[in-house]
This record gives structure tokens, C-alpha cells and sequence, in this order.
């Protein structure tokens, strides 16, 4: 029963992906983590492309679940298989970048074929993306993809994630700072020698309250 419904919310979801490809093209693609995932009407026989930099550890996925080569370089990805085989239509993940810092920007080029060696249309899936988790105050119903803006605590303006805090005044965003006496908005300041409201300016006269000082006096002795 858990595997149906584990199937189920799965093809829900990459039919989502496919719907939300702008034009209806054969392969859509979206990054998850450090996974490439894809819908795709047709089988896929190999595809490349190229990267920034952060795919250069690309491996596994579907691509090596059904018999491919994946070759990667510092820019380029390139998948195929030299028995033929394919990668069937359907949904899943495509392959494993190997990092999670690649974004859509950072891939580009690429190129699908299928099993006859004609191109196929991809497309990133437009799905939307926002904060997910209920419990956040910038929930959004509509968010599809998690994409991490996630906040907890309003601010003092009541802005969700917002980061004004009130002053010692009590002003949400004010300036107003404790000085060294402990009041709020005094001038006091801290002298050379960190005393509050000293009058000390050279702090080579600044003396450790828990150290002896001596010196030799002019008669011999020992101050």
C-alpha cells in the first residue's frame, strides 16, 4: 500500500514538472539538491551539456541505471550507451551533479536525442518555487519547490524574517544605544584605560588592578 502511494505522489509530482514546461517540450528538467531531474515524453538515447564548473563529479542517476557512459570534464557532460540502450519515457533523475550548487544559469547546451538520433526540445519546468513548510510565516500555498526562503520570526515591524529589532528606547529600528553607564541614549563613554567616564587618555598609564608594578627609585630601592 505504502509503495502505490509512494508511486502515486511521485507521478503526481513529475506530471507537475511536465505541465509546467513552457511549451510543452519533449524533456523538462529541474534541479533538486544536487539532482538533475527530468519528464520526458520519449526514450532518451544520450544527451550533453555544459557546465560552470560544479557538475565536474557527475555521475549515477538513471542514466547509469540503464547502461550509460557518463563522461565529465570541467565543462562539458556527456551520457550515452555503447549497447544501444535508452533511457525510457518517463520520470526520474536524470543524473547526480555531484554538488548541490549548480543552478539552471550554471547549465546550459544541452543536448537530447533519441533512440532513432533525432534532437529532442528540453526546457527548464517552470514550477513555482517559495517556502513550503507551513509552519513558516511566508508559507506560500502556492510553492511547488521548496527553494530554502523559509522564515520563523517576524520582526518588530511585524515583517516575516525581517531583521529590525527594537532600541534600548524601545523604537522598532531605532539607533538609540545604552552608553557605558547603562542609559539609554547617554553620552558616557569608556576612557583609555576602559574606565566609564574616566579621564585617563594615555593608555600607557593604564595599570592591571591584579598585577604589582616596580621600579627602582633614585635612592636604590624598590617602589
Amino acid at each position: 500500500m505504502h509503495t502505490l502511494k509512494n508511486i502515486f505522489i511521485l507521478f503526481a509530482f513529475y506530471s507537475i514538472i511536465l505541465g509546467n514546461c513552457p511549451d510543452g517540450e519533449s524533456v523538462c528538467l529541474s534541479i533538486n539538491g544536487s539532482s538533475l531531474e527530468y519528464t520526458s515524453l520519449e526514450n532518451i538515447s544520450g544527451f550533453q551539456f555544459a557546465h560552470s564548473g560544479c557538475a565536474s563529479g557527475a555521475s549515477g542517476g538513471d542514466a547509469a541505471d540503464n547502461g550509460f557512459t557518463v563522461s565529465t570534464s570541467p565543462s562539458t557532460v556527456l551520457a550515452f550507451s555503447f549497447s544501444g540502450s535508452f533511457i525510457p519515457a518517463g520520470a526520474g533523475i536524470l543524473v547526480d551533479l555531484g554538488s548541490d550548487e549548480c543552478t539552471e544559469d550554471e547549465l546550459n547546451g544541452f543536448v537530447f536525442s533519441d533512440t532513432a538520433g533525432d534532437p529532442l526540445s528540453f526546457a527548464w519546468s517552470q514550477i513555482p518555487s517559495g517556502c513550503t513548510d507551513v509552519s513558516a510565516c511566508n508559507y506560500d500555498s502556492e510553492a511547488i519547490n521548496d527553494d530554502g526562503s523559509c522564515a520563523y520570526i517576524e520582526d518588530c515591524s511585524g515583517e516575516c524574517g525581517g531583521s529590525l529589532v527594537e532600541d534600548c528606547a524601545g523604537e522598532c529600528g531605532g539607533s538609540a544605544v545604552e552608553d557605558c553607564s547603562g542609559e539609554c541614549g547617554g553620552s558616557a563613554e569608556v576612557d583609555a584605560c576602559g574606565t566609564c567616564e574616566g579621564t585617563e587618555t594615555d593608555p600607557n598609564n593604564c595599570f592591571d588592578q591584579n598585577t604589582i608594578y616596580l621600579s627602582m627609585n633614585a635612592n636604590g630601592n624598590l617602589d
